[in-house]
């Protein structure tokens, strides 16, 4: 079976035309799969309709199934599945819209994942993309000078960090007392090789021997170069969408422009680096 591809971006992101997620794919073909990620580092194949069950059998094509932080959004039907909904609603009333703000998932793990994986079940009419930003020609495009300061730096990733302007749905007490973590702010991506910027403004706590304040400068500098459109690929999303991104190279934003009133609901896995 020989895979129909079609680019999404200049740069980044590929759309599988000919594939059922539902069929028995050979070992052949789960290895190509393997290679168009790691080279395009998104694929997007539309028209699956996975039950809780299918979808984490489709998921395992990419490894094993991360074990995500936050219980409170597991399907009854398969608790390693989780949702991602616009019905939730903060204890103040206010609508939860998760993925809100450029970040990279799960951060503050010692271990990452590096794959995130949603599959479209409901979506509003309009809006709703999810932004995806390719750090790598991120880091590209950075000073000499500015690549050079990050090159060797390290920071402190929490579940919150203080100077993120986005709150989450807070933690049980089990998983808020994780360790905390450290990671390089520059690194190498195992598979094809490229140097990255690896930055999460809604989980560093700060650079390690900076100040807060100087954590913040830093951290605003390099958020002028993420949101560079041309260093973007906007998927805007159909019902039955199978999106999975590479967090080891790619931050992502959802965004909240649409009707609330309107149902926005996904589910979500990730892949153990």
């Amino acid at each position: 079976m020989l895979l129909t591809l079609r680019p999404l971006s200049e740069h980044t992101g590929a759309e599988i035309l000919d594939i059922d997620l539902k069929s028995n794919l050979n070992k052949a073909v789960i290895k190509k799969l393997n290679q168009v990620f790691s080279k395009f580092s998104i694929i997007v194949i539309r028209n699956q309709n996975l039950t809780p069950d299918e979808f984490c059998d489709s998921a395992k094509i990419f490894g094993k199934i991360f074990n995500q932080h936050n219980k409170k959004f597991a399907l009854k039907e398969n608790n390693m599945v989780h949702y991602i909904s616009n019905q939730d609603k903060f204890d103040d009333g206010k609508p939860y819209i998760p993925g809100e703000g450029y970040h990279t998932d799960h951060s503050n793990d010692k271990n990452p994942p590096k794959v995130t994986i949603l599959h479209a079940k409901s979506l509003p009419s309009i809006g709703g993309d999810t932004q995806f930003v390719n750090m790598h020609l991120v880091y590209k495009e950075l000073p000499l000078e500015l690549k050079k300061k990050v090159n060797n730096l390290k920071a402190l990733h929490v579940y919150q960090s203080s100077l993120s302007t986005r709150k989450l749905m807070s933690l049980s007490k089990e998983i808020n007392n994780q360790p905390e973590v450290v990671h390089s702010l520059v690194r190498v991506h195992p598979e094809n090789k490229k140097t990255s910027l690896y930055i999460n403004p809604i989980r560093i706590e700060k650079i390690i021997g900076f100040s807060k304040a100087d954590t913040k400068e830093l951290l605003d500098k390099l958020m002028h170069y993420v949101s560079n459109p041309k260093n973007e690929y906007r998927h805007k999303w159909k019902e039955g969408d199978f999106v999975i991104w590479d967090n080891r190279i790619l931050m992502h934003k959802a965004n909240g422009d649409y009707d609330m009133r309107e149902k926005r609901y996904l589910y979500r896995l990730m892949i153990q680096n």
